[in-house]
């Protein structure tokens, strides 16, 4: 595994070479370079698949269609193999309506297994006893042309994908928890992207709840300024503003120039770049009439009667100890909103749990009995 060759896909012509071959494997490993740290709108820029006697990495910014990727993606007979495939399975969808069947992630399979470090670069170096070059993760892979060591660093980690997913597999069917990761990954092919333009972009802010109404619409002005600035200067948010200063801006309001400078919150460059107009944010949220301000959207927790809170005692204390004893992390097992709605519904007959929201299928064949058996000998 040490020495790397890829071919590079940048034509229709070679992409519908690769497809066919890919149509004659059984599984495929695949790994995705985004440019989310250098623009404003992030999209994938280079996807590089892996298989029996294929190491390709295609070029999607040179493609202007990746229909012949679809079917392979699609075929339930050839399984699709990512470490880490929540964001990759969001961005294939998100820019080329390309739907993951089949999927199986390294990543969730180490979880399982109880592995201390889950990261890639950790697992090749436990299993192959590589060590990953990461050295141009945070490079801008929008770049064209990409140097020849950027695109061999791309081809690199798709490569141990598929073996090592036979041996991850191997590791579950061991302890009995293959078929509970093939049923998470079920879920984990249908994430979407989300898509929050419509709402105030504060409901996304980190610290936004604790704000008073008037700070909470300074936030969003400056919010609003920053988003505007970014996608006209095709940069990430945070290369404009990074989310603490604005918070800080919105919480210290200054009226001018002066003000702005003795806050220390914007460095020269900033002020001289953004100073007036983040000054004209502030200054327009400020004339906001009182009935106006937004308001951050609190939902009251309901009150949890003292028989609920004994049960997700009793399932918090006994997914712990079960968790323990697997060497994985107890959430895994059982989240808090699942001992919840247990807690609340108190199924009482193993085919009431078929009932139970987001219930999987795997923790009722495996921990049904148990749940049950609980909650019968409590109120």
């Amino acid at each position: 595994m040490s020495n790397i060759s890829c071919s590079i896909i940048d034509s229709r012509r070679e992409l519908n070479n690769l497809a066919r071959k890919l149509e004659n494997r059984t599984s495929v490993g695949v790994d995705l370079e985004a440019d989310s740290m250098y623009h404003f709108k992030e999209k994938v820029c280079l996807i590089q698949i892996a298989a029996e006697n294929v190491n390709a990495v295609i070029d999607p910014l040179a493609i202007d269609d990746l229909s012949a990727l679809k079917p392979v993606f699609k075929r339930r007979d050839i399984q699709k193999v990512f470490h880490g495939a929540d964001y990759d399975v969001r961005s294939l969808f998100r820019d080329f309506r390309i739907s993951v069947h089949n999927l199986f992630d390294t990543e969730l399979a180490c979880r399982f297994l109880g592995f201390e470090g889950t990261g890639l670069d950790a697992v090749v170096k436990k299993r192959f006893g590589v060590v990953l070059d990461k050295k141009y993760q945070r490079k801008d892979w929008s770049r064209r042309p990409l140097p020849v060591e950027m695109i061999t660093y791309a081809a690199q980690d798709a490569r141990f994908l598929v073996p090592m997913a036979q041996w991850l597999k191997g590791e579950l069917k061991q302890k009995g928890r293959l078929d509970w990761v093939y049923e998470e990954c079920e879920h984990l092919s249908r994430v979407r992207a989300n898509n929050f333009d419509n709402h105030p972009l504060f409901l996304h802010f980190k610290g936004a709840g604790s704000l008073d109404q008037k700070t909470l619409a300074v936030l969003e002005a400056l919010l609003q300024f920053r988003r505007q600035t970014a996608r006209k200067k095709d940069k990430p948010l945070f290369r404009i503003i990074g989310n603490r200063s604005l918070l800080a801006l919105a919480v210290d309001k200054p009226a001018n120039l002066k003000q702005l400078e003795q806050t220390g919150i914007l460095s020269k460059k900033q002020i001289g770049m953004y100073g007036p107009d983040v000054l004209a944010a502030i200054e327009a949220a400020r004339k906001i009439a009182p009935k106006e301000l937004p308001v951050y959207p609190r939902k009251k927790a309901p009150r949890i009667p003292a028989a609920v809170a004994g049960r997700i005692r009793i399932l918090r204390d006994w997914r712990d100890d079960r968790a323990k004893k697997m060497t994985i992390n107890p959430a895994l097992l059982c989240t808090k909103a699942l001992m919840t709605t247990l807690a609340v519904q108190k199924p009482l007959k193993v085919s009431d749990l078929a009932k139970v929201n987001d219930l999987k299928r795997w923790q009722r064949k495996e921990f049904g009995r148990e749940v049950v058996a609980m909650l019968k000998q409590v109120r």
